[in-house]
Parts: structure tokens; C-alpha cells; sequence
């Protein structure tokens, strides 16, 4: 999805790279849970995120969709997120003592924070969010090590193919200004992407390459008709 930020303004000025260093480790999060309260409807997940979720939880999207996550439209495409609950909007998986519950399974913007991702030319780089978390003493870690994601090239190919492809939708229904065309295109992604379940016992990435590529030859003629 488009932000349009000053990046300056909000980081130290630096782009990172998965193997990069970079001041962001917060030495367990040791006494500290703010980042998983009071974020509203931002924690937004991609299939990665749902599969991850579906296979440390056991539960199937659907299942997922009627408890903690929720539906909502970001720039014109619906896409799922984290249902925060209670009057300190807490994270539904963040347990009694402020841990995540399922941190070997968590979201993609979890794993980032406080980094951030810059999109472009087809590709992925990263920067650091200097006001963002309240641990003022953050040691320096490598990138690729603080989301840790096994495969983090393949992880991060993924995230941008993602990215461009919901942009790519975006920019066709801005462009057609079709509110059939729109719902079309958003049941396409809904349905392939979050609602279609996943082998959680097989490989992720195989999965999305099938339904990405599907998708990618759905809306080429769509936009030739």
C-alpha cells in the first residue's frame, strides 16, 4: 500500500538491508507490551501472516476470521487484520502476562517494529522508526536476525511481490472507476489469498507462487476486456 511519508522525518535517515545492522533490538521486550496495545485496525496481515497464524494456531481462516481478526478496506482493497479488543485495544494473542502468546507465529509487522519497510523498484529495504518504540536503550542487531524468518530472502521476494501486486489492483480500480470491476477484484484476492486454506504442513511460498501467478493472468485480461 502507497504512504506517502517523509521518511527523514520519522528515522534516523538510514536505509537497511537484511544483513545490515541496525539499533532496533529491545532485549526481549523484558517489562514492556506497548506496541501491542492501542494500534486501532494497523496491524493489517498478508497471506504469509495468515498462514503463519493458521498453522501456530491450528485454526482455519474462517475460524480466524470470526474471532480475532477482522475485515476492513485499506486504500480500496479489503484486506484482514488484527482485532484488538478491550479499552486498551490489546492484542488478542498478547497473554495475562504481557508476552505474545504466539511469537514464533507473529504478523510480519510485529516482527518488523520498529522498522519499517521502503518499496521500490520491485524490491525491499528498510528503515528504522526513531520514536516509535519506548525502549530507549535498543542494542544493535542484524536485520535479517531481528525478524527472524527462516528463508528471509525467499520471506522478503514474497513481501514484495505482495506489496506490487495489491498496488497493481489499487491502481486498476482507480483507474476503472468500476464499483463491479472493484468488488470482482477484491473477492479474487480474498478468496485466493486469505479464504482459499492453506497446506500449513507444506511449503508457503509454493502456495503463493500458484496463486499469485493466477491472479497475475486474472487481472491482465480483466484489464484487456
Amino acid at each position: 500500500m502507497k504512504r506517502n511519508i517523509d521518511i527523514n522525518e520519522i528515522s534516523d535517515g538510514k536505509r537497511y538491508g537484511l544483513n545490515d545492522l541496525v539499533k532496533a533490538d529491545c532485549a526481549d521486550c523484558s517489562g514492556c507490551s506497548a506496541c501491542c496495545r492501542g494500534m486501532g485496525n494497523t496491524i493489517v496481515l498478508d497471506p504469509w501472516d495468515l498462514f503463519q497464524l493458521c498453522r501456530g494456531t491450528n485454526k482455519t481462516p474462517n475460524e480466524l476470521l470470526e474471532g480475532c481478526l477482522e475485515l476492513r478496506v485499506v486504500d480500496g482493497v479489503i484486506l484482514p487484520n488484527l482485532k484488538l479488543t478491550g479499552t486498551q485495544e490489546s492484542c488478542p494473542f498478547l497473554n495475562a502476562e504481557g508476552r505474545c502468546s504466539i511469537h514464533p507465529y507473529r504478523p510480519g509487522i510485529c516482527r518488523l517494529f520498529p522498522l519499517g519497510r521502503i518499496y521500490e523498484n520491485r524490491q525491499v529495504s528498510y528503515f528504522l522508526q526513531t520514536a516509535e518504540c519506548e525502549k530507549k536503550t535498543r542494542g544493535k542487531i542484524k536485520v535479517k536476525k531481528w525478524l527472524g524468518v527462516a528463508e528471509a530472502k525467499q520471506y522478503e521476494h514474497f513481501v514484495a511481490d505482495w506489496h506490487f501486486l495489491v498496488v497493481d489492483v489499487q491502481e486498476e480500480m482507480d483507474r476503472r472507476q468500476d464499483d463491479a470491476f472493484r468488488k470482482e477484484c477484491n473477492m479474487l484476492l480474498l478468496q485466493m489469498f486469505y479464504l482459499l486454506p492453506y497446506d500449513t504442513a507444506g511449503d508457503f511460498y509454493s502456495q503463493f507462487q500458484t496463486r499469485y501467478d493466477r491472479i497475475r493472468s486474472s487481472l491482465v485480461e480483466k484489464t484487456e476486456e
